[in-house]
């Protein structure tokens, strides 16, 4: 049996980290009779390793959503000639047809356009948001079996996509993040940062809802300073610009490039992480500032309401008066929550060990 994974994205947020822990605990399950290729990208080719000769690494330093993708990694793959593919990520090449398992992680950037991030016209978004629907809908055709880190993603796929495909679409839940587990925080940003704050972290796309975050925070009583750590990119600009607009650049810090030993010491610190998405998948930040203990102020909307229960202030993400109230709510009410069984409920190691449970299906079904 040779089972291939796509790991080209293993340095970036997101799909990076799951991919990163994937890989790591799939070595202590997948049978010791099956061989392994993983597709790495030049950058990472030399620092990823693996603690079985099982696994092998493959040069494919080709770029997603580009034409390559779709004619060298395709002709590799051919080459390769495997009983079975995981994409861990959308962008495949769509004339592979061997078998292939993919993860969808979410559909945001098909239900929320980030068109506004360049001076293109409006048409070139609507085209390449028709695209995108078209890849999707062919990815779910194709695929063998979809696997997505919620049920909340779950239902948005089946209600995107339909009822038909329900048997193939399964959620498995993702974890924490074993590289922040022993790290030390940086402690010399208690010299360069407010003693007391709240903190955002993520990136700044337009979903994540950062811009109402602002305006909001802005009606807060309180001097106690918003920090909003993430990406330095056009997003993080047009949000710095916001700030300043508004004349909140003492009241609201954007901290960018920050290394894994910062994000250690924000959610040890904070009095509060404040995430006000529109959509997620799963949420990996949530459940880093569970581990740590941070309390957590969110938007009400199904995938963290599925992570987290009742265990977290909740507000309306649409609306800025609500997001206010709620963070003054906690202000004044110093609300603590405990995680300890939210944090158990989610591994990496039992979301590889799932995972090899879908490969085998799927083997089964070939046969």
């Amino acid at each position: 049996m040779k089972l291939g994974i796509d790991a080209r994205l293993i340095s970036q947020t997101g799909v990076g980290v799951y991919t990163r822990n994937l890989l790591y605990y799939l070595q202590d399950y997948v049978p010791r009779d099956w061989e392994v290729n993983v597709y790495l990208k030049k950058v990472d080719y030399e620092s990823f390793g693996f603690g079985t000769k099982r696994f092998n690494k493959r040069l494919a330093d080709i770029h997603w959503h580009t034409f390559s993708e779709q004619t060298a990694f395709y002709k590799m793959l051919q080459r390769d000639n495997l009983d079975l593919m995981h994409f861990t990520y959308f962008s495949y090449p769509a004339m592979y047809r061997r078998p292939f398992v993919s993860t969808i992680h979410d559909l945001t950037p098909l239900l929320y356009k980030t068109g506004k991030a360049s001076t293109h016209h409006t048409l070139y978004y609507e085209v390449k948001h028709m695209g995108l629907k078209l890849v999707l809908s062919e990815l779910m055709r194709r695929s063998a079996a979809v696997i997505t880190p919620s049920n909340a993603v779950r239902g948005e796929i089946l209600q995107t996509f339909g009822a038909r495909y329900a048997d193939k679409v399964v959620a498995i839940y993702e974890g924490l993040d074993e590289s922040l587990v022993d790290l030390k925080e940086n402690e010399k940003l208690s010299k360069q940062l407010p003693h007391d704050f709240f903190v955002y972290v993520g990136n700044f796309y337009p979903h994540k809802n950062v811009e109402k975050l602002v305006e909001a925070y802005r009606l807060v009583d309180t001097k106690i300073p918003l920090i909003l750590v993430g990406p330095e990119d056009h997003f993080a600009g047009r949000i710095q610009k916001h700030i300043e607009s508004l004349g909140m650049q003492n009241q609201i810090l954007v901290h960018t490039k920050s290394s894994r030993n910062d994000l250690v010491y924000f959610y040890n610190h904070a009095k509060a992480l404040i995430h006000p998405s529109l959509a997620e998948g799963f949420g990996l930040t949530l459940l880093e500032a569970a581990f740590f203990g941070c309390p957590i102020i969110a938007s009400d909307i199904p995938v963290i309401r599925e992570m987290l229960g009742d265990e977290y202030v909740a507000f309306d993400p649409l609306f800025t008066t609500d997001m206010t109230e709620k963070i003054e709510h906690f202000i004044e009410k110093r609300r603590r929550f405990d995680y300890k069984k939210i944090v158990k409920k989610y591994s990496f190691d039992q979301m590889a060990k799932e995972t090899v449970e879908v490969y085998k299906k799927v083997v089964d079904n070939i046969k």
